[in-house]
């Protein structure tokens, strides 16, 4: 064991001499989400600001420790959110690529494509509509307008860009910016009524009557963000600071809850 700790030891010193790029690597307690699994999610995540020695001081000191939502993310704050959006299964071009229908005498079939190419170049181009997987794909969205309602809660992966495929259509997280949320709350057993407001005093949890559909019951810290979340129920979501510094009306606006309807 000592043997263990000298050599951890030299390899933290010689991060501090050496590293000028510090990440911590970091997994999930997916025992405290209803997700069905025992393995946790691992994620490696970039310290910023301060000198290298610091970095490596603040990370050493958080090894083995829970790190809550609420120490990394306040109310009012504006922020981004990268996952993977639902998969629309298997779907031809008519669907996929709104392309029109053939004529109604058609050979074989008029939900399809007329041709898809010439003779030469002896392949099929990458422009050409083609059936395959819809939906689940990466875009980077901003939100329209600030109309708009709480859809999903979140609790706590980034890939590569490329273009889709003939025979598919992408498989890649999407990035959506500028999410203001509107509530950090409690795990149960520290704050039972965490969706009371000033103007709604009845006791309640956050936790609909029946539990979320398709999810269960939240009974472990939870985010509250304005707007929608992409992907299907259960699937991992990735929170990140603002890149940009918010000075709009919008996103400094101090947003009080009157009512949080959990009926």
């Amino acid at each position: 064991a000592s043997k263990e700790g000298k050599a951890m030891t030299a390899e933290i010193e010689r991060a501090k001499k050496y590293c000028q790029v510090i990440r911590a690597i970091c997994h999930t307690q997916v025992g405290k989400a209803k997700l069905g699994q025992k393995k946790a999610h691992i994620k490696e995540i970039q310290v910023n600001g301060g000198t290298t020695a610091a970095k490596v001081d603040f990370l050493t000191g958080l090894f083995e420790q829970e790190v809550k939502v609420a120490d990394v993310f306040a109310q009012d704050e504006m922020i981004d959110i990268i996952g993977v959006t639902k998969g629309k299964g298997f779907n031809g071009v008519i669907t996929r690529w709104g392309c029109t229908r053939l004529v109604r005498k058609s050979h074989r079939g008029l939900r399809k494509v007329g041709c898809i190419g010439s003779w030469h170049p002896a392949k099929v181009q990458w422009q050409v509509p083609r059936s395959g997987q819809m939906g689940y794909f990466h875009a980077q969205v901003a939100p329209r307008s600030s109309q708009g309602r709480v859809h999903r809660l979140l609790a706590p992966g980034e890939g590569p860009v490329a273009g889709a495929s003939s025979g598919q259509m992408g498989y890649f997280h999407r990035t959506e910016i500028n999410k203001k949320i509107y509530r950090v709350g409690k795990a149960l057993k520290d704050e039972p009524n965490n969706a009371m407001t000033e103007n709604d005093l009845t006791e309640k949890s956050i936790t609909p009557m029946g539990g979320f559909s398709h999810y269960g019951e939240v009974n472990e810290d939870w985010i509250m963000l304005k707007g929608s979340i992409m992907g299907c129920k259960r699937r991992l979501i990735t929170l990140r600071k603002s890149l940009l510094p918010q000075m709009s009306r919008r996103a400094t606006e101090k947003v009080e809850l009157k009512f949080i309807d959990t009926a």
